[in-house]
């Protein structure tokens, strides 16, 4: 029996070919799209769930009153260390890194790499894969190094290199040889190693060389800018650690960070879901409700084709009831068509996940897992999607066809089921307030991207280029990168050049608290530090707004640099008044005179406001990374063969790897660009699903109303006309959307756009464009196919009736 209902089905839905055509497209464009957002999530889910001991394995971050003072993600030297040692009933491990960004070389071979300085418990206490070596004693000893893979290919050619050594250079300019200890297999994403994703750990050494890379306070109590994990003991809730932490704090900090410091240990696997301001759960969130939503128009969609094709089986309803078939056969028969439609359809979306997630990992800008990777009870999935959409969408056509009088069936007296208009309506005005909105994000998401780009930054981006340079931090070293500086802005394709420690790309420098000399050094505010040299204003065209920058031929300690936020924080809202002003640094005798005051520029990404800023000399302040260089526009290529020639000869033990203005916030707005991917390819998937419905749905309409038509045209209509007949029903359903879908994405993108501190202004012009386009659309689809139907013979149609 189940397999002549599976025979007859087949028939039918060839025989329909049209129509259950479209029905499999639409769904298999929902389905996979749904699929491909699944996997992301998941994806995204996973990241530190592999770690060992998952459960109970913790970060420190700060949250500081004064988002000024310190980083979330970093917290004090020793805490992690101290739990551990006076709470082992409640810590069962720590680690803490610093990370740095070294030249790593063997032979000729001089690279940067990002190197990460951390204590000896990095490998048990994680379990991360270990290819060779001994991960219990591997970071023990000073001048070792564990390395990943990827690394050990990349100086070695092999893997097995255990014993061999990697030189890294230091930041007073020496090298000393690092033997390797152990060798990782390639490392999952997760937040120990990759605690930012711009600066993923590859190379790991061990504490003990703090001094080596001049990170002597790495134990300091005011070191704030340690990243610090720990490990609780099983049964160990976190509300726990509130009295350790607070305990320590009182005994080894002072009043200012006590005052503005709280700690508070998140649990691994959920921050990195959380960090950033929460960028990772919101694109989550977005995605996961752009994909539900488009997966919802492809049923409903399927649902109101199948409802209106119910119709034309009246005939063979009245046969099958005439020789005896009953109403649970019948319904067993349209559910059966209804199930292997969307048998189908989730297939073909099931083979096409390999391809289609290799275009979509551009959009969502990270890999997603291949199928054999899922978990084994993922295949339920599309079982049970395949069930319930097919039952779902068959109940309503199943019971309605079933329950028709035989005699009226027969006869061909009835041209639809009980059909219910004002269902159809609703399922198709439905599907236009979801393209609407989706086309509504897509175009805002475009335009707030634009303008992260495009905005007026406070500084111009065109033809900058920054590259890391070796640091030895000393007198003797700066006053050498100082004269290679000079050397590189000789080049005739070099309009500046400076040298600083930090570049607007979202990483700064530090902090520093000031307060006005003959204050109460109790009134100190933090500001964000700048350590750069006389030539950053010119390299970056930044406006000064009142005074003078460093001009380098009196490089006086005791001159700083504001910009406009800092000045105005300081009490002085016009920036000439602040200009000869004195401060000081608590804890330091050096009065410090105000000599200039700059606009203000963005430093960061725009979902935070410009901080306060204060630049030191690089003289005062010997501390750098970065040469920016502004080249001259035209041939850029041929500049930057000149910019790598001349960076051969003047800094032969480190590689020349640059890296455009551009390239800089493209990583410090990544998020937001795979959100823009991503609702384009959603906006192109719920065009093609909307459009897929308005096909099918005018379609069934004139092959119901072809007599109509046929009639009309014989008394006179003319092809406009009975245009604009059908296209009056779509026009009405497609305004009622629209006052559906304007409030309801105006309130979605306005809570979207409340987190950035800087951000375009909602206009109706966005939501105007997206009905416009939409209308056009469906307007030309409707006109393509009535135009037939309207030209052909009134004849013909009336002889076939």
């Amino acid at each position: 029996m189940i397999r002549n209902y599976i025979k007859i089905a087949w028939r039918n839905i060839r025989k329909h070919g049209l129509y259950s055509t479209v029905n499999i497209i639409g769904l298999f464009a929902g389905i996979l799209f749904f699929f491909l957002i699944g996997a992301y999530v998941w994806s995204e889910l996973q990241v530190n769930r592999h770690l060992k001991n998952a459960p109970q394995q913790y970060i420190l971050t700060s949250e500081w009153k004064d988002p000024n003072m310190g980083y979330d993600l970093a917290t004090l030297g020793p805490l992690a260390s101290r739990l551990k040692n006076d709470y082992p009933n409640l810590i069962k491990n720590y680690y803490r890194y610093d990370g740095i960004t070294a030249i790593v070389s063997r032979g000729e071979k001089l690279l940067k790499q990002n190197v990460q300085m951390g204590d000896s418990t990095l490998l048990n206490m994680y379990g991360f894969k270990v290819l060779y070596g001994d991960p219990v004693t591997a970071l023990y000893q000073p001048f070792t190094a564990v390395i990943t893979r990827e690394i050990a290919l990349l100086y070695f050619n092999r893997t097995d290199v255990v014993g061999e050594t990697l030189a890294i250079r230091s930041f007073k300019d020496t090298v000393h040889d690092f033997k390797i200890t152990a060798v990782l297999d390639n490392l999952q994403e997760n937040s120990v190693t990759g605690l930012t994703p711009t600066y993923p750990g590859k190379v790991f050494v061990s504490i003990t060389n703090a001094g080596y890379f001049g990170r002597a306070d790495l134990d300091a109590w005011q070191n704030i800018q340690v990243a610090s994990y720990i490990e609780l003991q099983k049964g160990v809730k976190v509300s726990d650690l509130t009295g350790p932490i607070r305990q320590l704090l009182q005994q080894n900090t002072s009043a200012a960070i006590q005052e503005n410091l709280r700690v508070n240990p998140v649990l691994l696997t959920d921050y990195h879901l959380h960090r950033n301001n929460n960028a990772v759960l919101r694109t989550i969130y977005t995605l996961t409700l752009a994909g539900l939503f488009i997966l919802l128009m492809a049923v409903v969609n399927f649902v109101n084709v199948s409802v209106s094709s119910a119709g034309t089986r009246m005939r063979e309803i009245g046969v099958r009831k005439v020789i005896g078939g009953r109403r649970r056969q019948l319904l067993f028969q349209f559910l059966s068509e209804s199930i292997i439609l969307v048998a189908i359809a989730t297939l073909m979306a099931v083979a096409a996940y390999p391809v289609a997630s290799v275009f979509f990992e551009g959009a969502v800008g990270k890999p997603l897992p291949p199928l054999p990777s899922f978990p084994l009870y993922f295949i339920g999935i599309p079982v049970l999607f395949i069930l319930f959409t097919g039952v779902a969408s068959g109940l309503y056509p199943a019971f309605r066809l079933s329950a028709v009088n035989m005699i009226h069936a027969m006869k061909g007296t009835l041209r639809s089921v009980g059909e219910n208009k004002l269902l159809h309506k609703g399922l198709m005005g439905f599907q236009f307030a979801v393209a609407l909105m989706v086309l509504v994000a897509a175009f805002i998401i475009t335009r707030q991207v634009a303008y992260f780009f495009g905005k007026d930054l406070g500084y111009n981006k065109a033809f900058l280029v920054s590259a890391q340079v070796p640091r030895n931090w000393s007198k003797p070293g700066v006053d050498r990168m100082i004269a290679i500086r000079d050397q590189f802005a000789k080049l005739p394709e070099v309009a500046a050049v400076s040298l600083s420690y930090e570049i607007p790309n979202g990483n700064n420098g530090g902090q520093v608290p000031v307060y006005k000399s003959g204050a109460d050094s109790a009134t100190a505010l933090t500001l964000q530090l700048l350590s750069t040299d006389e030539h950053y204003l010119n390299a970056y065209q930044v406006p000064l707004r009142a005074g003078r920058f460093f001009d380098g031929y009196h490089r006086d300690s005791g001159q700083v640099v504001l910009n406009k936020t800092a000045a105005a924080a300081l009490g002085y809202p016009l920036a000439a008044a602040a200009i000869g002003k004195q401060l000081r640094v608590p804890g330091d005798p050096t009065i410090f005179t105000i000599k200039g005051v700059t606009d203000d520029f963005h430093f960061g990404a725009m979902s935070g406001k410009i901080p306060p800023l204060l630049m030191f000399h690089v003289d005062f302040n010997p501390i750098y990374r970065f040469l920016s260089f502004k080249l001259k526009p035209g041939n850029i290529p041929a500049s930057l063969a000149a910019l790598q020639k001349t960076w051969t000869a003047l800094i032969p033990e480190a590689s020349f790897e640059y890296r455009f203005m551009d390239e800089d916030l493209r990583i410090l707005y990544a998020k937001e660009l795979q959100l823009k991917k991503a609702a384009y390819v959603a906006g192109i998937l719920t065009l093609v699903i909307v459009l897929l419905g308005v096909f099918s749905m005018v379609s069934l309409s004139i092959q119901k109303r072809i007599k109509e038509i046929g009639i009309r045209k014989v008394l006179g209509a003319s092809a406009s006309g009975i245009v604009q007949l059908l296209a009056r029903e779509f026009v009405v359903i497609l305004l009622i959307a629209v006052l559906v879908a304007v409030p309801l994405g105006y309130w979605l993108m306005s809570s979207w756009l409340q987190h950035y501190a800087y951000h375009i202004n909602l206009s109706p012009e966005i939501f105007f464009m997206a009905f416009l386009f939409i209308a056009l659309v469906t307007f030309l689809l409707i006109v393509v196919q009535t135009a037939k139907a309207a030209r052909a013979n009134p004849v013909k149609s009336l002889r076939s009736e």
